[in-house]
């Protein structure tokens, strides 16, 4: 049977109660930085995709913008078509 003294259990529990505090820290820390790198990854899908979306808006804006012109050039009085990028009017030059 193994029998401790009491200085040595001191000791050890000294030590054991120190090593889960360095790896409680170490964790929180490694932790941190995963989540951090994951919301930032996150964040960018999230751009990436409103971007493509509206890039698919403004080529679809676009291509009626130029059916339009095609009419009032005709002499129908449709009026002219205004295209947004997140909310910012642009400017589709004339064909």
């Amino acid at each position: 049977m193994l029998a401790l003294s009491l200085e040595t259990a001191k000791t050890v529990a000294v030590i054991v109660a120190a090593t889960f505090v360095a790896s409680g820290a170490l964790s929180a820390v490694l932790i941190k930085n995963i989540i951090g790198k994951v919301l930032g990854a996150g964040l960018l899908a999230v751009i990436a995709v409103g971007a493509w979306s509206q890039r698919s808006n403004v080529e679809n804006c676009v291509d009626a913008a130029q059916v339009t012109a095609e009419q009032i050039a005709a002499g129908s009085d449709a009026s002219p078509v205004k295209c947004t990028f997140f909310g910012i009017e642009v400017d589709v030059p004339a064909p």
